[in-house]
């Protein structure tokens, strides 16, 4: 057992969590390399097109010709599950690149810029973080229109704030610090203070709150599909793919169950492994 410390906005401080055998992290990872290089290259796992329908094999249960059954149009599962991982896991990670760009960029602002800036900045986080992160994705696509790239900047919008707090605070503690107040002595420049002070020390915090972020954007991805506000059909992805199967869940339960799993499985595995930079560094800075 072990005590966190503030990580991310949310985490309670002093909260005890249980610590995950390395067991677990190591197949954690692994799972996480394999949907890795599924997303990068599917043809590799899965033969054939993810598109191509069979009316005479529709909702056939698992079995030795359709590993994971199939759907409705009597497509493949497996193979849409697989080319699913592409656009299901890089919306994940384009939301999270572009908030950890922003939100940095805000957080410097607030810290660096001045009390003004810094007064405008957080209080603009504080309106972001007092709307439920779903919510407030949602009024960002009835805005922009739905769409994979409007559900990125959705996702990134609500994921922001989170990373422009954590830049804040992790600023305004290092420019207090000796080796900066040195390099100021110095005469260096902000900018160079920044690229040499600033982010290198506060990039370990970051990355693990953007790792831990990324399976929660996922999630966000998966759920804006579900209601049809992701990938057009008949585009693979997992969120969408588990809506369809919802209508025929008490006769093709495959359908939606495997989907579902497919974001399950790997939301957690981004979870351990996420908790588990949170340590090592937490072990650093104790």
């Amino acid at each position: 057992m072990t005590t966190s410390t503030i990580v991310s906005p949310g985490v309670v401080i002093g909260r005890r969590r249980r610590r995950v055998p390395r067991a677990g992290v190591w197949a954690a990872a692994a799972f996480l390399l394999v949907v890795a290089v599924i997303a990068i290259a599917p043809g590799l796992v899965a033969h054939g097109s993810p598109d191509l329908t069979d009316a005479l094999a529709a909702l056939r249960p698992p079995d030795g010709e359709h590993l994971l059954g199939t759907d409705a149009n009597g497509r493949d599962i497996f193979t849409r599950i697989v080319y699913g991982a592409r656009p299901s896991v890089l919306a994940g990670l384009a939301a999270t690149a572009l908030a950890v760009t922003g939100g940095t960029l805000a957080g410097l602002l607030a810290a660096l810029g001045g009390r003004v800036p810094d007064e405008v900045v957080m209080r603009v986080v504080d309106v972001l973080l007092s709307l439920p992160g779903l919510l407030l994705a949602l009024l960002v696509i009835a805005v922009a229109g739905p769409g994979t790239l409007n559900a990125v900047f959705a996702i990134a919008a609500y994921t922001l704030p989170g990373y422009a707090r954590l830049v804040r605070a992790q600023t305004m503690v290092i420019r207090r610090s000796g080796y900066v107040e040195a390099a100021v002595s110095l005469g260096l420049t902000k900018a160079r203070i920044i690229a040499r002070h600033v982010l290198p020390n506060a990039f370990a915090p970051l990355l693990v709150l953007a790792t831990i972020e990324v399976g929660t954007a996922l999630v966000a991805a998966s759920s804006l599909s579900f209601l049809g506000l992701g990938p057009r059909p008949p585009a693979p992805e997992w969120g969408a793919m588990l809506s369809a199967g919802r209508d025929y869940f008490s006769v093709a339960w495959w359908v939606a169950v495997f989907p579902g799993l497919a974001i399950t499985l790997t939301v957690l595995s981004v979870t351990v492994v996420g908790r588990h930079l949170q340590r090592r560094v937490e072990g650093r800075l104790s």
